[in-house]
């Protein structure tokens, strides 16, 4: 059986490139944290912290993603990279929610913690972030798992630049809430994007329909073709980010020529709506349980 490439498989060297930006600037935030004991710094490498591993866990899942089918997986393991994703959206969520919480408890007794170090690294990581967005950025419009990782990083850029912005505020005029502070800030910032991300993870497991599609204009398009009558038990699923599948049973005329028909149906899906792996199931009877037909829609 051949390799099986996925839309996250062209992006595993830019994947690397970030890993090794990340890991790098993760052990400089670090071990500044702990000698100045600042939250908000801590927070940030945290942050890195997941980042990293998000993008072995997108390393992870490319791989057994380009695993070829077996006769027990038939589809092979394409789903491996939305499991990924869902599973970097919710250690997000936990790294977020653990990060107000110590934000709320040193906002009433904030420890006096130096300026200085900290700008120091939060430019780095800063610089890091961008870097690694800049690499990630092409291969997240393709793929849901590298989005994933994309999404991670520009949290963490936004969560170095309120360590900066708190650092230079606790180093130019000594008020020290200002570490909480940007500890809370980073934790608000991570917790809206994950949602999202969990809820487009989560529509591919239960297999709906994927946002840019529409059932209903699909429907009409194979019902208006030469020779179809009408089109029932139309479905149309996500295998992984940027394979769409479709299967569909078709009423024709008793005399029609099938075949040529079968092909024009597997051309206007792949030109029209970008989808190929499709399953369309040829009849010449008139029972059907759902039909769609030019003047009726889907409910």
């Amino acid at each position: 059986m051949h390799q099986r490439h996925t839309h996250g498989s062209r992006h595993k060297s830019r994947l690397l490139g970030a890993l090794a930006l990340t890991a790098t600037v993760l052990v400089v935030e670090l071990a500044v944290a702990l000698w100045t004991g600042s939250l908000s710094l801590l927070a940030d490498a945290a942050h890195m912290f997941t980042d990293a591993g998000a993008i072995l866990l997108s390393l992870g899942a490319i791989w057994v993603a380009e695993r070829p089918a077996t006769a027990t997986k038939t589809y092979g393991y394409y789903r491996v990279e939305i499991l990924a994703t869902l599973v970097n959206g919710v250690l997000l969520c936990v790294l977020a929610l653990l990060i107000l919480w110590h934000a709320w408890g040193r906002l009433w007794a904030p420890p006096e913690v130096a300026g200085v170090p900290i700008v120091v690294a939060a430019a780095l990581g800063l610089a890091a972030n961008l870097a690694s967005m800049r690499l990630l950025h092409g291969g997240a419009a393709e793929s849901l798992n590298v989005r994933g990782a994309y999404l991670e990083v520009l949290g963490d850029a936004l969560s170095s630049g309120a360590v900066l912005v708190a650092g230079a505020v606790i180093a130019l005029t000594g008020w020290h809430v200002a570490d909480p502070l940007a500890g809370a800030v980073i934790g608000l910032l991570i917790l809206p994007r994950t949602g999202a991300l969990l809820w487009q993870a989560v529509n591919v497991l239960l297999e709906g329909v994927p946002p840019h599609l529409d059932v209903t204009e699909i429907g009409l398009a194979l019902a208006e073709a030469p020779g179809v009558l009408r089109v029932h038990d139309l479905h149309i699923w996500t295998l992984t980010s940027g394979r769409e599948a479709m299967s569909a049973h078709v009423v024709v005329d008793a005399g029609a020529a099938s075949d040529r028909i079968l092909q024009a149906l597997h051309l206007l899906l792949h030109a029209r709506f970008g989808i190929d792996h499709t399953t369309i199931q040829v009849e010449t009877d008139s029972s059907s349980l759902l039909q769609i037909t030019p003047s009726a829609r889907v409910p």
